[in-house]
């Protein structure tokens, strides 16, 4: 429901054939896209990759305080001594902080901070297109989308560096997508998107009834709405990107109305929870693959809202809602997005540890979210290391039965 969420952000591009993806290698690669031909480079890097990390922050006004602590609380989690775990060197580049708009002024007396949100995403575009534009992988962390501000309030920025690179932000809401999708099709037009999410977030400014933004961020984007959607304040640089063929849902079970109709009408492929209990993971993976990279090859942007998981696994979150993923069910959606080898932007969002009644359900929370981007870089269950060339051997021989004998 786009009236009591924030906005989430969550996309997942796909690009390779089940042939090809099924049979790809179990090292841990970094990812390099040269976006000009849309043809993508995996590389192995046996000695590492070097990440740059930078925490961004955007003031402006919520209802529910909070998700300006998700990306803490997910770097506490251990993501860091994680990724490093996968042979990623990392760099800590410090904090980014965007500035609320002055008097920024309800939109029709009902959208709240266009202004801010608009220009925060633009700026948040300029850096994913110079990070893609560099050769690098984004992934954006976020926490809760319920805001009505758009809080990047602690961006992450791993930069994963080898012959291929690999950029982080921690980041904390859903309309955030806004500006990380746009600035990844300046270099990688072709991209598609897998959005991962109990909810759509594909409400109009016309169709919304809470007027937050974090409920809208797929309307702004996609062509097909594009007579849709009024010009927003702060919305000017924002050109429409992707195609409805280019983008599928998964998790979905909290839907509006004219998001239903918007989906149904415009031929978006989607699959609920329902979807997923009749066909199995398996199937509702084989058939994203399909749909939009089975024809051709193309860069993923993955977008993953924690609240697609069931409240059981991820409590501490705006939006949650009954009947969500398992964990079984959300780390194979990542394993196998990895396995293409074609992941080149992540954004996972929604993570609020001050919704939690609990130590526990906050922690429960941040390690899922660090589990959900590990398993996207290659950690697998059953056991993602770095190489292991072999096994030692003693340095001395063993002493035979014999002298053991007479040694006691």
């Amino acid at each position: 429901m786009e009236g009591r969420k924030g906005g989430r952000g969550f996309l997942l591009p796909q690009l390779l054939s089940r042939w090809d993806y099924r049979h790809a290698p179990h090292a841990r690669p970094c990812f390099s896209f040269n976006c000009t031909q849309h043809f993508p480079l995996q590389l192995f890097a046996e000695e590492g990759e070097t990440r740059h990390n930078a925490r961004w922050k955007i003031d402006g006004e919520e209802k529910r305080k909070g998700v300006e602590y998700g990306p803490a609380a997910v770097r506490e989690a251990g993501l860091l001594k994680r990724l490093s775990a996968l042979g990623c060197r990392l760099k800590d580049f410090g904090d980014l902080s965007f500035t609320p708009v002055p008097k920024d002024d309800l939109y029709n007396n009902l959208i709240v901070n266009p202004r801010s949100v608009g220009l925060a995403n633009q700026e948040l575009a300029e850096v994913v297109s110079r990070a893609v534009s560099g050769g690098y992988s984004c992934v954006t962390v976020g926490g809760d989308h319920r805001s009505n501000r758009i809080t990047f309030s602690e961006v992450l920025r791993e930069l994963f560096r080898s012959l291929s690179e690999v950029q982080l932000l921690f980041s904390r809401r859903s309309s955030l997508a806004i500006g990380t999708i746009s600035g990844h099709t300046r270099h990688c037009p072709d991209l598609c998107v897998i959005w991962v999410d109990a909810h759509a977030d594909i409400n109009t400014p016309l169709t919304t009834s809470s007027g937050n933004l974090h409920g809208q961020p797929v309307a702004f984007l996609l062509r097909e709405l594009q007579d849709k959607v009024p010009q927003l304040p702060g919305f000017s640089w924002i050109k429409p990107c992707i195609s409805s063929p280019s983008i599928v849902y998964i998790g979905l079970r909290d839907v509006d109305p004219p998001e239903h109709f918007i989906l149904k009408n415009y031929d978006i492929q989607y699959f609920s929870m329902r979807d997923i209990d009749r066909l199995g993971i398996q199937k509702v993976m084989e058939q994203t693959f399909d749909l939009l990279i089975g024809k051709r090859q193309r860069p993923i942007h993955l977008s993953f809202d924690i609240d697609a998981f069931d409240p059981t696994l991820a409590p501490a979150t705006g939006t949650p809602v009954v009947g969500g993923l398992t964990y079984r069910e959300g780390m194979y959606i990542t394993e196998e997005i990895h396995n293409t080898g074609l992941l080149s932007a992540l954004d996972l969002v929604e993570v609020n540890p001050r919704l939690a009644t609990s130590d526990e359900e906050a922690k429960a929370t941040a390690s899922l979210a660090v589990d959900v981007i590990a398993s996207s870089f290659g950690q697998t269950r059953e056991g993602g290391h770095i190489v292991y060339d072999q096994l030692p051997t003693p340095s001395s021989p063993d002493e035979s039965e014999n002298e053991e004998r007479v040694r006691i």
